[in-house]
């Protein structure tokens, strides 16, 4: 729960500061919002694959529970990533 928990934190910050959009997020402009944005959406993606392996040692969860977490993040993040792609093309 704590993972999908984590999935749902990764895009709110594009939905409150960016306006539905990745593109702040690759570019250098700054400010109180967009940095806290970006480290909002970094913490959350980071906690997305922390908590898995704190969980392993901790001996909570299995190591296919671990791999199959981790396989989960990377279809969202191609998801995401295909998602910006998408959204840098006007022709959508």
């Amino acid at each position: 729960m704590l993972s999908a928990l984590m999935y749902v934190l990764v895009p709110m910050p594009c939905l409150f500061f960016g306006g539905g959009s990745t593109q702040f997020l690759t570019s250098r402009d700054g400010g109180g919002w967009i940095d806290a944005a970006k480290f909002m959406t970094g913490a959350s993606a980071v906690g997305s694959l922390a908590i898995p392996i704190i969980l392993r040692h901790a001996h909570m969860i299995q190591t296919g529970a671990m791999l199959i977490e981790f396989t989960s993040f990377f279809i969202f993040v191609c998801t995401v990533m295909c998602f910006h792609r998408a959204s840098l093309e006007d022709d959508w």
